[in-house]
């Protein structure tokens, strides 16, 4: 879920274990449309049958993998007001890989080695949303995407960039059983300053932070969808933080900037990440949202 100013309630969490009224099989991230896993490999799910019911395979978070054993997800995904417990007694932490829809049980679901939290992360200005997750056994080759690091022109306002979960579609609970991504774009740091000058609606930080979304709003991350990656062209910049509402206009999600977390993700890996190349879709499957695509007229996809 994705964190708002309030402190996010054990029963918002619980809403994901149960089944919705909607068909929300047919749509997803607010503004979003179905992606294959093949098409966005490095998409993760956290999941806790014990914490969130067996209906969507237990899922509560999105990540990414930026190598074959590290994920990388949100602080607050993995904080005690969301897990019910400390994290280190939730003892059935899976990350599920290569599974399009949550009712299936397609790909395979990988237990945990470690867990780091930053503890740097903090609660009140939501700086330093980060968590690391390295995982038992590797995943195959070929999965994970690259962070993006200072300077890189994929943190450039207007580029066009993807998110993506299996979160609330609308703001009101409904959740997806298939994975989503929507198109949005990078948006200018002044924008997000002026969206969020501090108060109860939230503080930006261009420094820890990332601002995406349409500048009038209706594609956005939400709800269930913290943690999972904001990619542009075909690198990792962001991981689903915080925002005011879903999808409103003047009011756009704010991610973790991958550039000012990217050397804890390193020290907190027991794998080397340096050199990570930009993401690549599996054999087959369409270009991911968010890498560049030369032959595609200059939209960004259905609202």
């Amino acid at each position: 879920m994705r964190a708002l100013r309030y402190p996010l309630a054990v029963a918002v969490a619980l809403l994901l274990a149960v089944p919705c009224p909607v068909r929300a099989e047919d749509r997803g991230v607010v503004g979003g449309q179905i992606v294959k896993v093949a098409d966005a490999p490095w998409m993760v799910a956290l999941a806790s049958r014990e914490r969130f019911g067996g209906v969507r395979s237990g899922h509560f978070c999105g990540g990414a993998l930026v190598g074959r054993t590290t994920v990388v997800t949100a602080a607050h995904c993995l904080s005690q007001e969301v897990l019910g417990v400390d994290v280190l007694d939730a003892k059935d932490l899976r990350v599920i890989v290569g599974r399009d829809d949550l009712r299936g049980s397609a790909g395979s679901e990988v237990p945990l080695r470690s867990v780091w939290v930053n503890p740097g992360f903090d609660t009140e200005t939501n700086a330093g949303d980060v968590a690391v997750l390295t995982l038992a056994q590797a995943v195959p080759s070929g999965r994970s995407i690259g962070m993006a690091q200072a300077g890189d022109a994929a943190y450039a306002p207007g580029t066009a960039a993807g998110v993506y979960g299996w979160g609330d579609v609308n703001g009101t609970g409904a959740y997806s059983n298939k994975l989503r991504g929507a198109r949005v774009l990078v948006l200018d740091d002044g924008l997000c300053r002026h969206a969020y000058p501090g108060g109860p609606e939230g503080t930006y930080d261009s420094a820890t932070m990332l601002c995406g979304g349409l500048p009038l709003g209706g594609r956005d991350a939400c709800q269930g969808d913290s943690g999972g990656p904001l990619v542009a062209r075909g690198r990792l910049v962001g991981l689903v933080s915080w925002g005011s509402g879903c999808a409103q206009a003047g009011r756009p999600g704010v991610y973790t900037r991958i550039s000012s977390v990217a050397a804890l993700v390193r020290a907190h890996s027991t794998e080397s990440l340096s050199g990570a190349p930009a993401a690549t879709a599996l054999p087959g499957a369409s270009a991911p949202l968010g890498r560049p695509q030369p032959d595609a007229p200059a939209q960004w996809g259905p609202r």
